[in-house]
């Protein structure tokens, strides 16, 4: 995507919302996702990808893209990126998420709003409460 001077915060924005679900990606072992990358089991990394983002989000709010990379040295640690599609309402985000051995990090390629404003920073508005929106909320325990 062509950086311009709202893609870092919308990056932000994706990243923060999608923490949980890296995090429970990179529970998986790096060798497993890198085999299913290598031998190109889609499916698989579909299944996974799901598993983890329905933990969090509405079912089809964030699911695997078109494929992923890898980074194997032998001296280095492995590196996993998986292309990701977060859909919530009214905004498709198509990004890469990179999952290395202590942390992850999210690149946006390419994002649509279905009904843009005209105005950039309410595109960057709506795009946080459409994540907010998709999200699981849990509900409140206290009842007076």
């Amino acid at each position: 995507m062509k950086k311009c001077a709202y893609s870092l915060e919308r990056e932000k924005i994706v990243a923060t919302a999608l923490s949980p679900v890296a995090s429970e990606l990179r529970l998986l072992d790096a060798g497993d996702l890198i085999s299913l990358l290598r031998l190109e089991r889609y499916s698989s990394l579909s299944d996974l990808v799901s598993s983890a983002a329905e933990l969090y989000f509405h079912p089809g709010t964030v699911s695997f893209g078109a494929g992923g990379d890898f980074k194997l040295e032998w001296n280095g640690q492995p590196e996993v990126v998986l292309d990701l599609e977060i859909k919530p309402r009214g905004v498709s985000v198509y990004a890469r998420l990179t999952l290395a051995d202590q942390s992850a990090g999210l690149e946006i390629d390419h994002i649509s709003f279905q009904n843009p404003s005209e105005n950039p920073d309410e595109n960057t508005d709506f795009l946080a409460r459409s994540l907010l929106d998709a999200k699981f909320v849990a509900a409140s325990s206290t009842s007076h």
